[in-house]
């Protein structure tokens, strides 16, 4: 009985199907990411509300990806930045947003095709009217964030002291323009828009006017 029934089993584990890995799983595409806005994201309800009908309409944003894949196109060490721009503040839903892109030069094109690409889909900054080419530096040091993109825009963000915008939720406003974890809102020492060819050239300094973090896509 014992070995008809030892028989049975080994026909059944012979006839069962295979057990195969998920080969469409992916491992997510990761990095760091700052933004500064031309209003500030942490402030009182009278300072917002009166940036929001008078400014906030534009945008720099960077990211520096550190793994994963896009379209079968490796992102790791790739640099970028955009410029943001809407006929209205970000925040309004109905703001219709246009984007300047610009992918580090050290990046191939098969990279610069998929980070427009990537950005499109999981970004929703808006329509990527212009990608070019320049070089981009991304430095985060211990919490400092630091970007320059040659003629083209820059910035320098540092945490809030005390993390005042952790104690005070309420008082921040929007979210990133790019999806981030843990979000946190940063000061911003300076930004600039320096290429002038989707808006204004702008620049800003000294105010609460910037979200950073890390990013899984």
């Amino acid at each position: 009985m014992k070995a008809l029934l030892s028989c049975a089993l080994l026909v059944l584990a012979a006839a069962a199907p295979a057990v195969v890995p998920n080969s469409s799983t992916k491992a997510p595409i990761t990095g760091d990411y700052v933004e500064a806005r031309t209003a500030s994201v942490f402030a009182g309800a009278c300072h917002y509300n009166g940036e929001l009908v008078t400014t906030g309409r534009d945008a720099i944003a960077a990211w520096s990806f550190t793994s994963g894949s896009w379209n079968g196109t490796d992102l790791a060490g790739v640099k970028a930045a955009a410029a943001i721009t809407a006929n209205d503040n970000l925040g309004q839903a109905d703001a219709v947003r246009k984007v300047e892109l610009v992918v580090d030069t050290h990046a191939t094109e098969a990279q610069v095709s998929a980070v427009r690409s990537l950005l499109s889909a999981k970004a929703h900054l808006g329509q990527i009217v212009t990608v070019r080419r320049a070089p981009v530096s991304f430095a985060h040091v211990g919490k400092k964030y630091e970007v320059k993109a040659n003629g083209f825009a820059n910035m320098a963000v540092e945490p809030m002291p005390n993390n005042e915008c952790c104690a005070q939720p309420n008082l921040v406003w929007y979210t990133p323009l790019s999806p981030v974890e843990h979000r946190k809102v940063g000061f911003t020492e300076h930004a600039a828009y320096t290429a002038g060819t989707l808006a204004d050239r702008w620049q800003r300094e000294g105010e609460n006017s910037a979200f950073y973090g890390a990013f899984a896509f």
